[in-house]
């Protein structure tokens, strides 16, 4: 899905004038020779110059002949496809190329989980791994993502609601193939309803999560709701199914205010149940959490004994920790202290002790590391810091590794081979569809001296 810009980030130094004069607007034809790691064609002139440098055209595919102009040092705008790349597929969505929520909707999305696998391997070996074992491979489904991360404005026409341009403003969402249908089906509803409401004077933002009860939902806006408000968020909720609202103010740091309750709102495994806080994090898609824990559990070593325990890190609000616990007792750690609430309320009566920790600032230490048969990790895409080292210190015989950042991942991957580990079991799941973005399930195995 698309981000929101990050405000907070330094600018670029401005281009001078006369640098800003060099680049050259005229189009050329190019043969895009590969993907970069964000998903945009690596392309060189083919009428001209064979020994320009690179260029960086959105949207293309390896193998296509194409019209490009420059519009950067290094970046081009796609004008023309002459020769279209076998792989090459017709979008199916009218938005696609105006909203920036997918890249790749011109691929086939076969080619494109061959390509995150080559990709994948790729980096283990710049990393260091000379024994790759094979990689196993899950993409998910069109029309699957439960969560959605909207932005919401309003014009002189009415309300806009949907995700930003690529480095633009916001669409309105007419239409997605990505999203759950009972997202979409939604939207329309929603548009009409904000636009009522007095606590959305310019702008808001609005995460749905799909949960097994029903779209959760967190709103985020420029003013606090009226009475009124209330109480048409009340019966927009009970006209659409929808078990909870919350609402904050845009800037706080404080935890949401429920709104609207008016079921328990639950994503239920077998027996237990677990209550999300308001907007919290989950997995994209039903299925690319269901491919994560079966990677996951795959991994997962036979219990030494009965006092055996794994030690799990950045557990959310417990969807790992649940099936983890079937197998052996469960320290799980998170830092958000709606999720630990949540997951020790859920897991009450099983093998789990959910622990509230800000892992970047007082990581769990090697000791407690080293005593676990497993350490199972899924960090935020930052990587794991600080947490790392403790890590590295503490040496537990099987790491379980979940990533959405590879890059990080591979750099851990460097210092886990120094360490002395191997990797020996590597899933890519391919949750994000028609992006390329991609999630990783890796089981690091290190051998315990004699002593140990």
């Amino acid at each position: 899905m698309a981000r929101t810009p990050d405000r907070g980030r330094r600018s670029r130094p401005r281009q001078s004038t006369a640098a800003a004069t060099t680049i050259d607007p005229t189009p050329h034809l190019y043969r895009v020779e590969a993907l970069g790691s964000s998903g945009d064609g690596i392309a060189r002139r083919i009428d001209g110059d064979a020994s320009s440098s690179p260029v960086f055209i959105p949207y293309t595919a390896p193998g296509d002949e194409v019209v490009a102009a420059f519009t950067d040092r290094n970046r081009a705008r796609l004008a023309d496809v002459t020769v279209a790349a076998p792989e090459r597929v017709k979008p199916p969505c009218a938005l696609f190329g105006i909203c920036g929520g997918c890249s790749l909707q011109h691929i086939d999305p076969a080619w494109i989980l061959d390509w995150k696998k080559t990709e994948t391997a790729s980096g283990f070996r710049k990393a260091g791994v000379t024994d790759l074992p094979p990689i196993q491979a899950f993409q998910t489904p069109p029309a699957s993502r439960r969560r959605a991360d909207l932005a919401v404005r309003r014009a002189h026409d009415g309300i806009v609601l949907g995700l930003h341009r690529r480095g633009g403003d916001v669409i309105d969402l007419t239409e997605c193939h990505l999203l759950h249908p009972t997202i979409v089906a939604l939207l329309p509803a929603l548009r009409l309803m904000l636009g009522r409401l007095d606590l959305l004077r310019r702008e808001a933002d609005l995460v749905i999560n799909l949960l097994d009860t029903g779209p959760d939902l967190l709103l985020v806006s420029d003013r606090e709701p009226s009475t009124a408000d209330r109480t048409k968020l009340a019966d927009f909720c009970r006209d659409h199914g929808i078990p909870r609202l919350a609402w904050n103010a845009k800037g706080a740091i404080t935890a949401p205010e429920t709104l609207v309750r008016l079921t328990t709102p639950a994503i239920v495994f077998g027996d237990v149940s677990i209550e999300p806080p308001p907007g919290a994090f989950l997995q994209a898609t039903r299925e690319g959490e269901a491919a994560i824990r079966d990677a996951m559990l795959a991994a997962l070593p036979s219990s030494p004994g009965r006092k055996a325990k794994i030690v799990e890190l950045y557990a959310g609000c417990g969807t790992l920790t649940v099936p983890l616990a079937t197998h052996a007792r469960v320290e799980a750690f998170e830092g958000h202290p709606g999720a630990v609430a949540a997951l020790a309320k859920a897991t009450a009566g099983l093998r789990v002790s959910a622990h509230l920790r800000d892992l970047n600032r007082q990581p769990v230490e090697a000791k407690e590391l080293a005593s676990a048969f497993a350490v199972v990790l899924d960090p935020p895409h930052a990587g794991a810091g600080l947490q790392m080292t403790q890590i590295l210190d503490g040496k537990p015989e099987t790491i379980i590794y979940v990533s959405c950042n590879p890059r990080i991942l591979f750099r851990d991957t460097a210092l886990l081979l120094q360490a002395g580990y191997t990797v020996d079991a590597i899933t890519v799941i391919d949750q994000f569809l028609w992006s390329a973005e991609t999630e990783i399930v890796c089981r690091f195995s290190r051998k315990q001296s004699r002593r140990r």
